[in-house]
């Protein structure tokens, strides 16, 4: 990885994207122990960037520092995955609502080639570009209503959500559920269809309770 050298807070902030990105897409597994002296020689840093990545991981809840014991990836919380689902859910449903009140012709543009790139996902089976369509698919429904905002206070809550998330298309390559999801959720925008659209939503949203147990049973040592 390159590290730019110009600034501290310019090293500090590639460092702490670079780590969340790991953890996010499990090549950081949760419980992984890591420490300064390791991660500042895979990035030909200083220690202080490190350290203060580290600081911010851990305000996020992707980080446990213990005294003595060291730092690790922290295991991910079912209460927090649970939370954050219940949250989207109920957000975006409301949402969904409003895209199909109105919703620009460009997002629906975007919405559709989302959807095409989703379907070759599908056949080469890359798990963590499938998860950047996903968030993305969601995101342009918050953009097309205005609600930007919105979309920015869910991501601070979604750190284990994504993770289980991310697992559960790391293990399980059968997304085709997920896509004709999608897909649904898109002609129901199309058909200002507000009932069928929000009823798609929820049950969309309801795979992360589904999948919870069966990843659990799976990965007993990544879950709190």
């Amino acid at each position: 990885m390159y590290i730019d050298h110009k600034s501290r807070s310019s090293t500090s902030n590639q460092v702490y994207e670079e780590l969340k990105s790991q953890i996010l897409n499990l090549q950081l597994a949760p419980g992984t122990s890591i420490s300064e002296k390791e991660m500042s020689e895979k990035f030909n840093v200083s220690r202080t960037p490190v350290r203060e990545s580290f600081l911010r991981l851990s305000r996020e809840g992707l980080l446990n520092v213990f005294p003595q014991r060291g730092t690790f990836v922290s295991l991910i919380d079912l209460n927090l995955v649970e939370e954050a689902r219940f949250m989207r859910e109920h957000l975006e449903r409301a949402v969904i609502r409003l895209a199909c009140e109105t919703f620009p012709q460009d997002k629906l543009i975007t919405l559709e080639m989302n959807l095409s790139m989703q379907k070759v996902c599908i056949e080469q089976q890359d798990y963590r570009k499938m998860f950047e369509l996903d968030e993305e698919f969601h995101k342009t429904i918050f953009l097309g209503c205005q609600k930007y905002n919105i979309w920015s206070v869910i991501q601070q809550m979604n750190v284990h959500f994504n993770r289980s998330r991310m697992l559960r298309l790391a293990t399980d390559f059968n997304w085709y559920t997920i896509y004709l999801q999608h897909k649904e959720i898109f002609e129901g925008i199309k058909e200002k269809n507000p009932d069928k659209a929000e009823k798609l939503m929820q049950e969309h949203l309801m795979l992360a309770v589904i999948d919870k147990e069966y990843l659990k049973r799976s990965y007993p040592n990544y879950f709190k």
